[in-house]
């Protein structure tokens, strides 16, 4: 069970423990990767001095870099074969012009040695290359890429949970899907040919209404059928003949029966259904919440909301509305109904129709219950949390994950970095947890938390056991970890290139026009004032309480945040400055920087003055290219420890008999495609 290896190794390593130490090593050694990794924000390209591009980039490296197209250096970092250059002399020449330097060639290698595997299917894996089986009708709202997730991911856990039950281990009975959405991959898993009994576990609960209708659009159940009393009907809302309301229409609205309309299902509508109809209408009348056949969540607990019965197959989908906090999951677990029940005193053949159960409350609950968490693309510390869960529920057997949005990842050993200003906590009463560190952050294994930093120790940190340890990764770095460099064309690139172009040389602007302030060193910070993005820029503005320009009351920077821009913004820079501007001095903003402030700075901006910048940094924007990819090429070692990490973890319990990540879709289609497995003794 399982592959070969643990990890999906480089070539260059045939030991986990080699590869892992290595990794390690790299990461906290070299200055480059760390500065590339972290170290540089977009918004300070063109705003410090001396410039970032001179300042981290070696000078013979600036000089290959000048006369090369970009494409070129996207494929001499990714995709061109390197032992062509090792017995090159000086001058020899790659592509019409100069060889690479060998510092840059030596940085190439080391940081490919490291990335993960991502090839799929693995070389010498019993998985073959198939074309998607999903059903046309249970593909229903997927794009392209949806499908080719889903449909490898649905045959992964398929084989998974088989390879369980074959190696005589307990077989799986439920599967919990970690942050459901709109229920793809528990609806292609639990209609055939797979037919198993989901549990769908969703926080919003109109995700969850949207995959009700999903079900249905797929035919997966029966629409509701809604039988109605014409004469009551018009008597509840005067739609009589002539559309007039008399005397006696309005008495009869008043006094009007609930039992005008009863939502019928192709089972038959019992007392209990009617009886809670009536119930719900009368709740209705006195003004509380209608529940459209679900119940709500009572004091933050885990309620199932519906309870689906595929009319193909023999599959389930239990939804259960809850808010993950953590990995218990007792709550959730609790709320599994035995669905086999209904199924055998109430379908007669696989044809019949079984809608929601009238009341749910009447269900047997399950009481064998051996299940696997799963996810396709859990962000942030969901994942952390599903895979603690494989501790933490007696009931959970196995545990696999597939991450993204490493930007939302938390820090447990140091304080929090926030991508959106909505994070941040305002109310002073916050302002302690703003500084906690997170015990669900990365990084989740012990190794890499007490992971010995190779700095050298001065008179303050003689002692070893005082020297500084742990690794951590900011929220730059993180950002830059969900890239997906290899993927990049001439076309795409040259649409975020320019985008990233704009927003730098804006930023420039806010600069010079006395919006923001130059960068500062980091020794120059105070305390935690850092911004909320990452840059050192502050914006010269006191909000109100506020500790001094650019400071709210907890010391904290507050950002200047733009976010997306309509697509017409980005044809060219004199749109991006305008529409941004518009955007920031809108009254509705979601800036918190005051409106005025950045129209009293930016109000006399002329067209001339937008297009003086653009034409005066042109020239720069190619090193803001060769920069941006470097960046995204180095943080494919930054995913590699952040998923590594995760599977150290689980080799660290001693409750987990087997842990390995592999890939399971085609990086292409889906750059996040490493899946974390975990199985309990």
């Amino acid at each position: 069970m399982g592959p070969e290896t643990p990890l999906p190794l480089p070539a260059d390593f045939s030991s986990v423990d080699d590869y892992v130490e290595s990794l390690l090593k790299f990461s906290t050694s070299s200055w480059l990767l760390q500065t590339l990794c972290g170290g540089v924000h977009i918004l300070d390209f063109y705003t410090k001095s001396p410039d970032l591009y001179s300042t981290v980039l070696p000078e013979s490296w600036r000089t290959w870099f000048k006369g090369r197209d970009i494409m070129d250096v996207l494929d001499l970092l990714m995709r061109e074969e390197l032992d062509q250059f090792i017995n090159e002399s000086a001058e020899s020449s790659w592509r019409n012009g100069p060889s690479p330097p060998k510092e840059l060639l030596q940085y190439v290698r080391d940081v490919r040695k490291h990335l993960l595997g991502r090839e799929f299917p693995l070389p010498n894996s019993r998985v073959k290359p198939q074309k998607a089986r999903i059903a046309r009708h249970i593909s229903i709202g997927m794009k392209v890429k949806k499908v080719h997730e889903v449909d490898n991911f649905a045959r992964y856990i398929d084989r998974l949970t088989s390879d369980i039950a074959a190696s005589g281990k307990k077989e799986i009975t439920h599967l919990v899907d970690f942050g459901s959405g709109q229920n793809y991959l528990g609806r292609a898993l639990a209609a055939p040919p797979y037919s198993k009994h989901l549990i769908a576990v969703e926080s919003r609960p109109h995700n969850i209404e949207g995959a009700k209708d999903m079900d249905i659009k797929a035919k997966l159940v029966s629409k509701p059928i809604n039988m109605i009393n014409k004469k009551e009907y018009r008597a509840k809302f005067g739609k009589g003949k002539k559309g007039k309301k008399s005397e006696c229409d309005l008495g009869q609205q008043n006094g009007a029966n609930s039992d005008a309309e009863i939502q019928i299902t192709a089972q038959a509508a019992t007392p209990a259904a009617v009886e809670q109809k009536q119930n719900r209408a009368a709740c209705d009348e006195n003004g509380c919440a209608p529940t459209n056949g679900t119940r709500t969540s009572e004091n933050g607990k885990a309620v199932t909301t519906h309870l689906q019965i595929y009319t193909e197959g023999q599959g389930s989908v239990q939804y259960v509305e809850h808010i993950i906090k953590d990995g218990d999951l007792n709550p959730v677990i609790d709320q599994v109904l035995d669905s086999s029940q209904i199924q055998d005193s109430t379908v007669a053949s696989k044809t019949k129709v079984i809608e929601e159960p009238s009341n749910l409350d009447v269900l047997p609950k399950t009481t064998e219950i051996n299940a696997m968490v799963m996810s396709l693309h859990s962000c942030g510390n969901l994942v952390h949390h599903g895979l603690r869960s494989l501790l933490l529920n007696p009931s959970i057997s196995a545990v696999a994950m597939v991450g993204c949005c490493y930007n939302l990842v938390t820090e447990r050993l140091g304080p929090p970095t926030y991508k959106l200003p909505t994070l941040r906590p305002n109310h002073p009463r916050l302002v302690s947890t703003s500084n906690a560190f997170d015990p669900h952050g990365f990084p989740m294994s012990e190794k890499l938390a007490n992971y010995p930093l190779p700095h050298t120790l001065d008179s303050s940190t003689s002692d070893p056991e005082n020297a500084p340890k742990g690794i951590r990764l900011n929220i730059t770095a993180r950002m830059m970890a969900v890239q997906a460099p290899f993927n990049w064309g001439r076309d795409d690139s040259e649409l975020f290139f320019a985008r990233h172009f704009y927003r730098a040389l804006l930023q420039r602007i806010f600069l010079d026009r006395g919006v923001v302030s130059a960068p500062v060193s980091e020794d120059g910070l105070v305390d935690s004032a850092v911004s909320a993005n990452g840059h050192t820029s502050k914006v010269n503005w006191t909000p109100p309480n506020g500790r001094g320009p650019g400071l709210s009351s907890d010391g904290t920077c507050t950002p200047l945040t733009i976010g997306t821009l309509r697509k017409f913004a980005y044809s060219d820079f004199l749109s991006y400055v305008r529409a941004a501007i518009a955007k920031l001095t809108a009254p509705n903003t979601f800036c918190e920087v005051d409106p005025d402030f950045i129209a009293e700075k930016m109000g006399n901006l002329s067209d001339e003055d937008i297009q003086d910048y653009e034409e005066r940094y042109r020239e720069k924007k190619h090193e803001l290219s060769v920069m941006w990819s470097l960046m995204a090429f180095s943080a494919g070692v930054v995913e590699a420890v952040v998923v590594t990490d995760r599977w150290l973890w689980l080799k660290e319990q001693e409750e987990v008999e087997q842990a390995w990540v592999e890939p399971v879709f085609e990086y292409a289609m889906s750059p996040r495609n490493l899946v974390v497995v975990g199985i309990k003794k």
